[in-house]
């Protein structure tokens, strides 16, 4: 397989880069000032864009939010959350009870799972998972 020919005008490109740059100054991120920077034209071009995959603006959006990204993903660690932490969080988020529960967990046992005093085993994990709809791996200790 031969690989496509293409040529580019690099001096066209140098000078729509020069422009673009002394403007966005798009680069990627270094330190925390560059980080605002990025995360302030983000937020800039997703005002214009919005969700319009067909906006001329919306391939430099994806590159920034990439570039953001990675930079986050890289210096911004988020910590798992506790089994017991994540089943509250879904229980509030959908607004339940520990009684909504009562198919899949008696509700003394849920109790002591969500005050941290049983662990949630394997199978109930499956269940959960599975009523969540959620990967049932949210509810077994990392």
């Amino acid at each position: 397989m031969q690989a496509a020919q293409t040529q580019f005008d690099i001096q066209a490109i140098q000078s729509s880069w020069e422009a673009l740059e002394s403007m966005a100054h798009l680069r990627p991120i270094h330190d925390e000032a560059s980080y605002a920077q990025m995360v302030a034209l983000m937020g800039s071009l997703l005002d214009v864009v919005g969700d319009d995959e067909d906006h001329a603006l919306s391939g430099l959006l994806e590159l920034v939010g990439d570039v953001v990204s990675k930079y986050e993903h890289e210096h911004y660690v988020i910590e798992p959350a506790a089994p017991k932490d994540s089943l509250q969080f879904l229980m509030e988020v959908r607004g339940l009870n520990q009684g909504d529960l009562s198919t899949i967990v008696p509700q003394g046992n849920l109790s002591a799972i969500l005050a941290g005093k049983r662990k949630i085993s394997a199978t109930l994990a499956g269940k959960l998972g599975k009523f969540f709809g959620v990967s049932p791996a949210l509810f077994v200790p990392s």
